[in-house]
């Protein structure tokens, strides 16, 4: 598969910007963050694991962006999009780059204000200190989700990409019997697996959520413990796998030894629950639609758990907007990648959830991952 991006997609994305910045009457963007900063310029680096160095984007009305970055990233940000690159050598414990963003904006903003991200799941990843010292020198204003609009709707390239993680999260989930078996230990299985997406092609897997228990599971965010698995356990893992720089993320069951009734039921209404998803996203739908069709399934129509939501979007994070809850009135368009994820209870205390990856397409939705059968897997 082909890496990257070809230098269009980027322009393209920039324009796009530009002309709803032109329309909002913003001067220029603030990005701060690594996925929006990655989306205007391709800027696809580990380091931000590191918080003590801040980065900065500014997207001017017309050309290209310009990086305010530490000097350690100036040699990777000139393969980007970029334009100008201004750099300090950081850390600087008296100015971190704050003087030289605040001297760029007000250079390429005109009289107009400065857009930044300011809503749900936005967030500035600098200093309170260095953004309060911006603000008193550049007036900055909301984008209007201006990025996270453009962000929403996925090019074939950015698809193909997320394909092929899912692509690889298939595979491993098909090795499974290597690794799964009554006595070995979760946290065993959970490092395994990650060996596993590793040897199918991941670049890394930032993100692996699982449980085992009998009749199901109690939650599926806990870390995995060294906890053998036992017959007649129900093991579930959830990858979000990265390749490329895009996630896939979905999970699957498996039963350790013949399923119980129970198990076995719900199981199948999982998979139920995720086609009637499916079946109901088409285009000028909402993410409500999705929600309902799946907890009428689920629930009967009750208003789902206390998870929330029932899916979400997908991309270069692991979770993206939107929320599939009763109240989303997100309106699907082609381009947009979700995720299905509806849970059922078991018996009080013990659930199962199940989770699938899907494409809006003109006529309807296709998966990206391989959809689950509804008989649940069994090992051992």
């Amino acid at each position: 598969m082909t890496r990257g991006f070809a230098e269009a997609e980027f322009a393209a994305r920039c324009a796009r910007a530009q002309a709803e910045m032109a329309a909002a009457g913003l001067g220029a963007l603030l990005l701060t963050t690594e996925p929006e900063i990655r989306y205007y310029t391709g800027f696809l680096t580990r380091f931000w694991e590191s918080p003590t160095r801040p980065w900065f984007l500014v997207l001017p009305p017309d050309g290209k962006p310009v990086a305010v970055i530490p000097a350690i990233g100036e040699a990777l940000m000139a393969q980007a999009y970029v334009g100008q690159i201004k750099t300090w050598r950081a850390p600087n414990l008296d100015d971190d780059g704050v003087s030289l963003l605040i001297n760029t904006l007000n250079a390429l903003r005109g009289d107009a204000p400065v857009g930044m991200a300011r809503g749900i799941e936005s967030h500035a990843r600098m200093p309170v200190a260095s953004l309060m010292a911006v603000q008193n020198h550049v007036p900055i204003t909301g984008d209007g989700h201006l990025t996270r609009r453009l962000r929403l709707i996925k090019s074939d390239a950015e698809i193909t990409k997320i394909e092929t993680a899912c692509q690889i999260a298939n595979r491993a989930f098909d090795r499974m019997a290597e690794i799964a078996q009554p006595g070995v230990a979760l946290e065993r299985v959970f490092r395994d697996f990650q060996r596993l997406c590793l040897e199918e092609g991941a670049d890394w897997v930032p993100y692996l959520a699982g449980a085992s228990g009998p009749e199901g599971y109690a939650d599926v965010i806990s870390p995995a413990t060294a906890t053998p698995l036992a017959a007649g356990d129900v093991l579930m893992l959830d990858t979000g796998l990265v390749w490329d720089g895009y996630f896939c993320d979905f999970d699957r069951n498996f039963s350790l030894g013949k399923p119980s009734g129970g198990v076995a039921d719900a199981h199948a209404q999982l998979v139920e629950a995720t086609q009637a998803g499916f079946e109901a996203a088409k285009p000028g739908a909402t993410g409500a639609d999705l929600f309902k069709a799946m907890d009428r399934i689920c629930t009967g129509g009750s208003g789902g758990s206390d998870a929330g939501r029932l899916g979400h979007g997908l991309g270069m994070q692991l979770t993206e907007w939107p929320s599939l809850i009763a109240e989303d009135e997100t309106v699907l368009q082609p381009g947009m990648v979700l995720t299905l994820e509806p849970g059922v209870e078991v018996m009080p205390g013990k659930l199962m959830v199940h989770e699938e990856d899907i494409v809006i397409t003109q006529t309807g939705a296709r998966y990206l991952s391989r959809p689950a059968p509804p008989e649940i897997v069994v090992l051992g």
